[in-house]
């Protein structure tokens, strides 16, 4: 079974690309769009903050946050593939092929074994 933490942690951050894609397509500037967000989640800045970054989200929040972004029930709470890396994920899987590149066999070992072990820790 899926972490729920990290899966409505990664579902909500969704909603926030979307949400600034939608602003910034409309002509909002970047300035201020974390704070619209909490806003419209009926949240302080300060708790969207929080979730971003480690507070889990609980299920009255969860509700919360779906009725208010017109999602269905549970949308939250189920794994989805997300539609594009962000770019600190594009980052990193620079690095990733990076390292991968310059090491031999057995660096490539190691480094599969400790992505599958931060995998199964759900770190």
């Amino acid at each position: 079974m899926a972490n729920i933490t990290l899966t409505r942690r990664q579902n909500v951050l969704a909603l926030f690309q979307d949400h600034v894609e939608q602003a910034v397509a409309a002509g909002a500037p970047p300035k201020g769009l974390e704070q619209a967000f909490a806003a419209t989640l009926q949240i302080s800045p300060s708790m969207w903050s929080q979730i971003k970054s480690s507070r889990p989200i609980g299920d009255k929040l969860a509700r919360q946050i779906e009725v208010l972004c017109a999602k269905p029930v549970n949308w939250l709470d189920e794994p989805r593939k997300s539609s594009a890396p962000t770019p600190a994920e594009h980052a990193f899987l620079e690095l990733a092929l990076s390292a991968w590149r310059s090491t031999n066999v057995a660096g490539r070992k190691a480094l599969t074994a400790q992505m599958k072990a931060i995998v199964e820790r759900g770190a």
